[in-house]
């Protein structure tokens, strides 16, 4: 069992057992796998109450009473899921991690998520405890293994890795942090091409703690995440490779924690990434990995192993978790420090917020024009062209077209749009050709006139809108529907969701920075709130979501979870409900990480049976002059695939062609 470093506290779910007796588990595993069947509740109850060293002692005393490979017993009893952990458990780790690899590159095909989740986040002594584990057990070279099953880049990444000689040195030199954040950026952002050997020796090399001030430095230099480079500079298993790198770099229990969610959500479970994430981690940073879990998912590990998995291999699998963070009193009190960390680096980071379409460079609204007459004039319509130009201007530049196309041929541009295309493609050419508050104000329009109230579409814009934003949304409301945006609200919704949008609505949100004691009051004015007096919480909520700068907020949702060990999104989720909890949960999240935000609704829009092509139109439009670049990064690194794959798999025709000319690219 790996220890804690000097006066670090042990943070792994498995202790040594008190009283421990190696013969009397021996006789009691023995006894369990004797006769017809075997007690598969005492054999994980004694396996899962001991710790690896322990273990290791039971074998070896099995095999001194009785003459048999505990192991190997347990393989011939056991089956599936179960056996797979229950064997894993047993043996020692670098010997599990031997294991791991060399099934991974045993046989047709090459699992590489495997090799890039052990290599990326093992500590030099567990490397080199690996790679003589891996002698040991199959008489065989590990790195010559690995360089006969890979290639390129991500082949000689790996072995830098293995080797085990990451810099250890807490003491960093500010010089070399500055040389190393530019020599990154002349090899990557600076460079026609890439030059990987520098990332390579970089991130392969040096430091976690110098690492770490590298990316800061790197932030602050170029404006986005060392991340977003190396999206935009490497591909393949490679980039996979490095970006596991990174993330470890900066916190290996929420890589883990990542690793974990993504293999329980949606459809099926990926039951060996979570055998193997739980045998590993349950000694050495479970208790973290729950912690960031808990936080960042607004659910238990517990709780989703407890709903995702079934048998003997669930009880097993909740023995290791070793609690549930969602029951009474098990949500640790270090989570709020973690927390907090989470957002004083979410903090820091304030990246450039980045548009996909851009002003066309030798705009010629003249010859725009007249292309687009041509392409709607006679029989049928050469919608590629209407698609190329519309989705390749600015909304300004489409504005003047307009302009033009009315003064050269004295006809209506729109009208003319209408006439010629239908379906998702209009709404979504028709809405690009209208200015963004004019566009907001039909959309709000549309969610409230005819029967029923389209809340959602009420929100997501109220919700995310600047103040000069919303002030714009409201002049063009009345100047398009002789009626004030309020007052249309008020005759549509009711009660507190009322009092909300209509707050929301008056764009009259903060516009300054933080202030620390006032954060801590707000954080303590929503805190007090006793459970259950629905409607004094809602009414301190939206006092202070919906008047309070962002930055303030963020310093409110800190002091929050300090105050409370819960994030404010857990505690509206768990307090309130209906559309007043939906309002207030899309603030905060917009406050948070609005580019995030829209990833999540692009995401739900397109997932399962169906499309919301209204929701996906009204998003592809709003944000691709403000933020879609933004948004493009944040679903990929949620959902492990591009917003280019989600559209191309969901859509079709001419809808699907606008839809990735606006997207702009495949990350």
């Amino acid at each position: 069992m790996a220890k804690p470093a000097q006066g670090a506290k042990y943070r792994g779910s498995i202790h040594d057992f008190p009283g421990f007796d190696p013969n009397q588990d021996a006789e009691a595993l023995y006894t369990a796998m004797k006769g017809f069947g075997s007690d598969k509740e005492a054999i994980l109850d004694i396996i899962t109450s001991r710790s690896n060293r322990q273990r290791q002692e039971v074998c070896q005393s099995y095999k001194s009473l009785y003459g048999k490979d505990l192991i190997d017993n347990l393989k011939y009893e056991l089956t599936g899921k179960f056996e797979r952990l229950i064997v894993g458990l047993m043996r020692p780790p670098a010997y599990c991690d031997a294991k791991e690899i060399k099934d991974a590159i045993s046989g047709i095909g090459t699992d590489e998520k495997c090799l890039i989740e052990i290599l990326a986040s093992r500590t030099n002594e567990q490397m080199h405890q690996l790679v003589a584990a891996y002698k040991d057990a199959y008489e065989r070279d590990l790195e010559a293994d690995i360089i006969g099953d890979t290639s390129g880049h991500f082949q000689k990444m790996l072995v830098v890795l293995l080797q085990g000689t990451r810099e250890e040195d807490d003491v960093v030199s500010e010089d070399l942090v500055q040389q190393d954040v530019q020599d990154l950026y002349e090899a990557g952002e600076l460079k026609w091409g890439t030059d990987e050997a520098q990332f390579i020796y970089i991130l392969g090399n040096r430091s976690k703690q110098h690492l770490r001030l590298v990316f800061d430095e790197y932030l602050k230099t170029t404006g986005k995440p060392i991340e977003a480079s190396i999206r935009g500079e490497l591909s393949g298993d490679f980039e996979k490779l490095m970006l596991a790198v990174v993330k470890c770099i900066r916190s290996t229990p929420e890589y883990f924690a990542e690793r974990l969610f993504k293999a329980m959500k949606g459809l099926g479970t990926r039951d060996n990434t979570l055998i193997r994430i739980m045998v590993s981690r349950s000694e050495l940073d479970m208790l973290d990995i729950r912690e960031i879990f808990r936080t960042k998912y607004e659910k238990s590990l517990y709780s989703m192993i407890k709903n995702d998995t079934s048998g003997e291999y669930k009880k097993t699998l909740l023995k290791l978790c070793g609690g549930d963070d969602d029951a009474a009193g098990q949500f640790f009190p270090e989570a709020a420090q973690v927390a907090y960390q989470m957002w004083e680096l979410s903090a820091v980071a304030r990246v450039e917020l980045k548009g996909t379409v851009r002003p066309a460079n030798d705009f010629n609204p003249d010859a725009d024009a007249k292309a687009l007459r041509k392409a709607m004039k006679g029989l049928g319509t050469d919608e590629d062209t209407i698609i190329d130009i519309i989705t390749h201007r600015s909304n300004a530049q489409r504005q003047q077209i307009r302009q033009t196309f009315k003064s050269h041929f004295g006809r209506d541009l729109m009208a003319d749009l209408k006439s010629e295309i239908s379906g998702d493609l209009a709404r979504l050419i028709l809405g690009l050709m209208m200015p963004p508050a004019h566009y907001d104000a039909k959309q709000l329009k549309k969610a409230m006139e005819g029967a029923g109230t389209d809340e959602k579409a009420l929100i997501e814009i109220l919700a995310t809108r600047t103040n000069a934003e919303i002030r714009a949304i409201s002049e063009a409301y009345k100047e398009d529907y002789h009626k004030s945006l309020e007052d249309a609200i008020s005759s549509d919704t009711s009660g507190h969701f009322r009092r909300i949008l209509i707050s929301l609505a008056t764009g009259n949100r903060e516009e300054g920075g933080e202030n620390l004691d006032q954060a801590r009051e707000d954080a303590q004015e929503i805190a007090d709130t006793p459970s259950g007096d629905k409607t004094s919480l809602e009414t301190r909520f939206m006092t202070i979501l919906c008047t309070r700068s962002y930055p303030h907020l963020r310093r409110v949702f800190q002091e929050f979870i300090k105050m409370t060990n819960y994030d404010v999104e857990h505690t509206i989720k768990k307090e309130m409900s209906g559309d007043v909890r939906d309002a207030f949960v899309a603030i905060v999240q917009s406050v948070k990480n609005t580019p995030l935000f829209f990833a999540d609704k692009l995401y739900k829009s397109m997932k399962g049976a169906g499309t919301d092509e209204k929701t996906l139109t009204r998003i592809m439009v709003s944000r691709s002059e403000i933020d879609l670049l933004n948004i493009r990064r944040e679903f990929i690194e949620k959902y492990d695939k591009s917003l280019h794959q989600a559209i191309e798999g969901d859509t079709s025709g001419d809808f699907l062609k606008a839809l990735l000319a606006l997207c702009g690219g495949e990350d």
